[in-house]
């Protein structure tokens, strides 16, 4: 327990820092890989938990302690033993001590100071958290500013959003309808033991995550992991066999393979980081699919456009991944309130530039995972109104009215994190003659 606890105190240490969660722990388990499966997994639900509750657990800590602690590695220990204490299975004594040894390997006067804020946590554990909860940061464990443009955007359902984005996310799988059919890959599932159920029209819901290499068929290309709300973006794109399709900022490739699962399609798979590719190929690779590999900028494709139009576009754009917290608990600590108008600007761009890209009469896929306006219907609106040549067409389902709780369904393009998938926005445009 104690590897795992000190390298999740230096992870969480150096995302405060301002670094990515997914690099932080890249680094730290390539320069230790004598760690057992059992400290990797640790190590990361102890980083994953204590980001995601970070909100709570800072308020908790703020009443512990007389004065701001100036040793930052040494308030992130504490922060992740609170965690354990809180939220795992774990003895108590056992993070206390496991705490404390730790604390003294780093200053050896700092074993006293720990010791006696973890015991007083346990001794105070109710009315602390409770005072914790009284303000919306420990409540929702969110920063401020979030918390507030979620509130002024979605009102009686904002609490709703907040609280999907603690939640441990599903694991979700797409079938790849070349080889099999999900009721097919469900008898498979059950064969194995393993329960899963199926969200309409083909994704399929584990009950329980499970590792890919105990999932039949995944490594000959039967199935592939992802969220219910991305397997949306292929269909909307309504591709058929033939036609000439970009996947702007294709990269990890999911949709990419997914759109080459549809239909025999001409794919190329843009994204400006050549090594960000390679997953795409080996992902295509796995499914037995293909497609043209090109590096460049979406933002600016006279670096590397031919001039031959496309019929189809997806533009997965760059944004602020509030959608999917979840998964990237990090992002909510790294994020600042400017940044969202920034990743406006820049989808915008991107926006005008693969719009010139598209022939007459051909559509373009908008997609976010984003829950905030500013990304999403602003963008669409601004452009709307200054592009002439441009029609915005309904999103399936997009005509029903927004419920006052999540669903599963559109609303304005808008699909929120529920349990059954993440959060999306979609935006089918129409090029008319």
């Amino acid at each position: 327990m104690d590897t795992a606890q000190w390298g999740a105190s230096q992870a969480v240490c150096q995302v405060l820092g301002g670094r990515s969660l997914n690099q932080v722990l890249d680094n730290f388990l390539q320069s230790a890989p004598g760690l057992t499966p059992q400290q990797r997994g640790a190590l990361q639900d102890l980083s994953y938990g204590t980001l995601r509750f970070y909100g709570q657990l800072a308020r908790v800590l703020e009443q512990l302690l007389h004065k701001p602690l100036r040793d930052e590695l040494l308030r992130c220990l504490l922060l992740v033993a609170l965690y354990q204490l809180q939220y795992s299975k774990a003895a108590a004594h056992a993070i206390v001590d496991h705490a404390v040894r730790a604390a003294r390997r780093h200053n050896v006067a700092a074993g006293g100071l720990v010791n006696a804020v973890l015991r007083n946590f346990l001794r105070d554990r109710d009315a602390l958290l409770a005072t914790a909860n009284g303000t919306e940061e420990g409540r929702y464990s969110y920063p401020q500013w979030w918390i507030d443009a979620v509130n002024a955007q979605y009102g009686p359902r904002a609490e709703a959003i907040l609280l999907a984005g603690n939640q441990h996310p599903p694991m979700t799988l797409r079938v790849n309808r070349r080889r099999c059919t999900p009721n097919d890959y469900l008898l498979l599932l059950a064969q194995q033991n393993i329960l899963a159920s199926l969200i309409p029209p083909d994704a399929i819901l584990l009950a329980h995550p499970a590792p890919v290499g105990k999932l039949p068929g995944f490594f000959d290309g039967l199935v592939s992991v992802q969220d219910a709300g991305a397997q949306c973006a292929a269909p909307l794109l309504d591709v058929r066999d033939g036609m000439c399709v970009l996947d702007a900022c294709a990269a990890p490739g999911g949709k990419s393979a997914h759109l080459l699962e549809l239909a025999q399609i001409d794919l190329t798979a843009l994204d400006k980081d050549a090594r960000r590719l390679e997953r795409v190929s080996e992902n295509l690779h796995r499914l037995g699919l293909s497609a043209r590999l090109q590096s460049g900028d979406a933002g600016q494709p006279g670096d590397w456009w031919d001039g031959k139009p496309f019929q189809r576009i997806l533009a997965d754009v760059p944004c602020s991944a509030s959608g999917v917290v979840r998964r990237h608990p990090d992002i909510k600590w790294l994020r600042r309130a400017p940044d969202i108008e920034a990743f406006a600007q820049q989808q915008a761009h991107i926006l005008g530039a693969l719009w010139r890209l598209l022939e007459r009469d051909g559509k373009l896929l908008y997609a976010t995972c984003s829950i905030f306006a500013r990304e999403n219907r602003q963008v669409i609106g601004e452009f709307l109104q200054q592009h002439d040549d441009a029609r915005l067409q309904k999103t399936e389902n997009s005509e029903q009215k927004p419920k006052t709780s999540i669903a599963p369904d559109f609303g304005e393009g808008q699909l929120l994190p529920c349990d059954q998938h993440d959060g999306f926005f979609y935006a089918l445009l129409h090029k008319h003659a």
